[in-house]
This record gives C-alpha cells, sequence and structure tokens, in this order.
C-alpha cells in the first residue's frame, strides 16, 4: 500500500488506444488494498483495471531561481 501524499502513475490505453499518463497523489487509505485518490490532470478514459504505479515519494516539482524569488 502507498503511503498518504505519495505519487501514483496510472499508465494505459484508452478504448481508442491513445496513451493514458496520469499522475494522483494519495490522499486516503479506505482498506482492503484501495486508496482515494486526487489526479493531478483531466481523467478522460480511466477504467477498472489500469496498472498503477507507486512512486514511493510525494509530487515533487523542480524550482529554480525565479521560482525561490
Amino acid at each position: 500500500m502507498p503511503n498518504i501524499y505519495n505519487a501514483l502513475l496510472v499508465k494505459g490505453r484508452d478504448t481508442v488506444g491513445q496513451p493514458i499518463n496520469v499522475t494522483c497523489e494519495v490522499q486516503q487509505l479506505l482498506g482492503n488494498n484501495r486508496v482515494r485518490a486526487v489526479a493531478m490532470s483531466a481523467t478522460d478514459g480511466l477504467m477498472r483495471g489500469m496498472e498503477v504505479i507507486d512512486t514511493g515519494a510525494p509530487l515533487s516539482v523542480p524550482v529554480g531561481g525565479v521560482t525561490l524569488g
């Protein structure tokens, strides 16, 4: 089971064969090997049974001088 705040990657193909790559963040552990997660982009085409990969780390965003001020 992933930890809360871990990033998950959902990979697969939609019904017309287009690749789907969605990053989600775990918000709640529901039990029975299920979690509640928030998607960071559109979820069009997601289906039950798609491969989900736990990155083992929280979401991260690179920062540079402009971001830091």
